[in-house]
């Protein structure tokens, strides 16, 4: 169908209505009762004037026209950089990027933008349309632009725009930047570590930059003492310098040579490695000091530091900050380690330590615990301990009686120790002696084991050791408690009674006598027989709470054993027993036990041996009595 040809396409008359044969529309169109016509799947070739003639017999025929507009929106735009640097010493606009839109319709159109803001020069562009067989149009447009040092960092895109039904519609491209070159203006040398200053030991890293792009080479080199320049080796734009002397210090010089200017350009920075030699102490072996002197030890140490600070410690503790620690009139607390610290405040970590040993010479000095005299119950187990001080370090040994275990010795920095556990007797005698190269010290120990009317008391500061009690030996110290107590309670009366009587003098020991007069000669004769050691464990234990060591528990605890006789002096076969638990007078006879007997034997004898006697029945008794 050529421009000025005009084909029919479809007929509707009365009846009638059908598409014409022939024509590229017979299968794709249609037309409604209200004279509509519809046009499916349409092409390009669509684009075009349509014409509809209404014919009348009578009053001849009437035509109108329309056009139809065709739209193919086109395929996102593509932007393709420059792969090489652009270089801003370039004298002509060179090519930025290309960017092109593909398969659209009508023909559509391109604009370029720099940093958001669109290109006005379009002499920089250059445009291309190309029209595909399949009847729609591509554009390829071309950026050319002179570029400046700033547009290193400048963002480049294209736009396409083109028609719709519903009006004018774009997209953007991706955004790209391009590679800048300029030369290099100007060179910065930096340390980059450390951020302080700078010790020997540490390690160094200078760091050279650039203005230029791309970035050249760079050489370092080290400024000497006669002037010449010494080649180091660089990483890139970095040198490092591992575990920097004094001698490092210096000039450090960076350079950039630019061929395309035929340009050098450098850079220097200085380095100061702060340093500090080995303290010196002076005297630097101090051996020995005399107890009484007085000592003085200098500290001084070669530094770059003018503010240098120095101070002396014991022991963690700071007792001087001068170079000159002076120690007067020493003693053996004066001994120890004593150490020198010298350190540069304004250069963190520079610090110098020295330590030097004071040991103080002079005679023993020694003490005992407990102190004297050393109180105790019989058969007491206790610690005695021996301490001794002085240089050279002295040696304690004991004098004591065979069979006492092995004494336990220890050194700390208050000197030594000896402790000896030993077992309180009747006649113990116990001495340390303290010795080492300038003499010797001796210490006698002397026990109170107790006195009349009481019994010995606690001390707290007596460092004893008192040994537990078996499990098996409980309940027999628990029968030895109550059958104390109940002791104590009477042998107490009895001997309250004959005391007021006037008949028992204090401190007197063995059998105890009471004279009778004529009226009780016929009374009843009381007699007490008991197991010493038994009896002073229980009443103890009874009064102070505590528990008896083994030692003393393998000695069975014999009750004290009360029998009473009639006038004639016979021993009755049905009389009265007070035995122990009991509070009063049981009547009634109970069957002795074998010890009971024993005990009942011996009474007689020394009752019958007593009677021959020109004396009064008295009160017999196989134990002392202390007041």
């Amino acid at each position: 169908m050529g421009p000025s040809h005009r084909e029919r396409i479809y007929y509707m008359g009365g009846p009638v209505s059908i598409a014409d044969n022939g024509t590229e529309y017979t299968n794709r169109i249609s037309m409604s009762q209200d004279y509509t016509l519809t046009i499916r799947d349409v092409t390009l070739q669509d684009h075009r004037v349509f014409f509809c003639q209404v014919g009348a017999v009578s009053a001849g025929n009437g035509e109108s026209r329309t056009e139809l507009l065709v739209f193919a929106k086109p395929e996102p735009p593509e932007i393709e950089g420059t792969h090489t640097g652009i270089s801003v010493l370039e004298t002509d606009p060179s090519k930025i990027a290309t960017c092109t839109a593909r398969n659209g319709y009508p023909s559509l159109n391109i604009t370029w933008y720099r940093n958001q803001q669109p290109f006005v020069d379009s002499g920089n562009v250059a445009t291309q349309v190309t029209k595909e067989a399949s009847g729609l149009f591509t554009v390829t447009s071309s950026l050319y632009y002179k570029v400046t040092k700033e547009d290193i960092n400048s963002d480049f895109y294209c736009e396409v725009s083109y028609l719709t039904p519903e009006g004018e519609s774009m997209m953007e491209s991706e955004h790209i930047h391009v590679d800048v070159y300029y030369p290099v203006e100007k060179v910065k040398l930096t340390v980059d570590s450390p951020s302080g200053p700078i010790k020997e030991g540490d390690m160094v890293t200078l760091r050279c930059h650039g203005d230029g792009n791309p970035e050249l080479p760079y050489s370092f080199t080290r400024v000497m003492h006669d002037d010449q320049e010494e080649d180091l080796i660089s990483e890139g734009n970095m040198v490092v310098l591992p575990s920097v002397t004094r001698v490092d210090g210096g000039v450090y010089h960076c350079k950039v040579f630019d061929y395309d200017q035929d340009l050098e350009i450098q850079d220097d920075v200085k380095i100061d490695v702060n340093f500090m030699d080995p303290i010196v102490l002076t005297p630097g072996n101090l051996s020995e000091v005399d107890v009484g002197k007085s000592v003085t030890v200098a500290c001084n140490a070669l530094s770059s530091g003018q503010s240098k600070r120095i101070s002396w410690s014991k022991d963690g503790t700071e007792i001087s900050n001068h170079n000159n620690m002076t120690l007067q009139n020493v003693s053996f607390e004066s001994s120890g380690l004593y150490t020198c610290a010298v350190s540069i405040p304004d250069v963190p970590g520079l610090e110098e330590t020295k330590s030097i040993q004071v040991t103080v010479r002079g005679k023993l000095h020694s003490s005992s615990i407990p102190e004297d005299p050393v109180e105790g119950r019989l058969g007491t187990k206790i610690n005695l301990t021996c301490r001794a001080r002085g240089f050279p370090e002295p040696k304690i040994t004991w004098q004591v009686a065979d069979g006492t275990e092995d004494p336990v010795h220890k050194s700390d920095e208050k000197g030594v120790s000896s402790s000896l556990p030993v077992v309180l007797a009747d006649g113990l005698q116990v001495s340390c002696i303290a010795t080492n190269s300038l003499g010797s010290a001796e210490h006698h120990f002397s026990f109170s084991i107790g006195e009349c009317g009481r019994w010995s008391r606690s001390i707290p500061d007596i460092k004893s050791t008192t040994v537990p009690g078996s499990k098996k030996s409980k309940g027999v110290i628990i029968v030895g408690i109550i059958v104390g107590i109940l002791l104590l309670a009477i042998l107490g009366s009895v001997l309250y009674f004959l005391y007021k009587k006037g008949k028992i003098a204090c401190g007197r020991s063995g059998k105890q006598e009471i004279t009778r007069t004529a009226s009780d000669k016929d009374d009843i004769v009381m007699e007490m027989k008991t197991d010493k050691a038994a009896e002073e464990a229980g009443l103890l234990q009874g009064v102070n709470g505590a528990k008896k060591p083994p030692g003393e528990q393998k000695r069975p605890f014999t009750s004290p054993l009360w029998g009473f006789r009639n006038k004639s002096g016979a021993w009755p076969s049905n009389g009265s027993v007070w035995t122990p638990g009991h509070s009063k007078l049981t009547s009634g006879w109970h069957p002795p036990t074998e010890q009971q007997a024993n005990g009942f034997t011996s009474f007689k004898r020394r009752l019958e041996n007593h009677q021959k006697k020109p004396r009064g029945r008295g009160l017999f008794s196989e134990h002392t009595v202390h007041h």
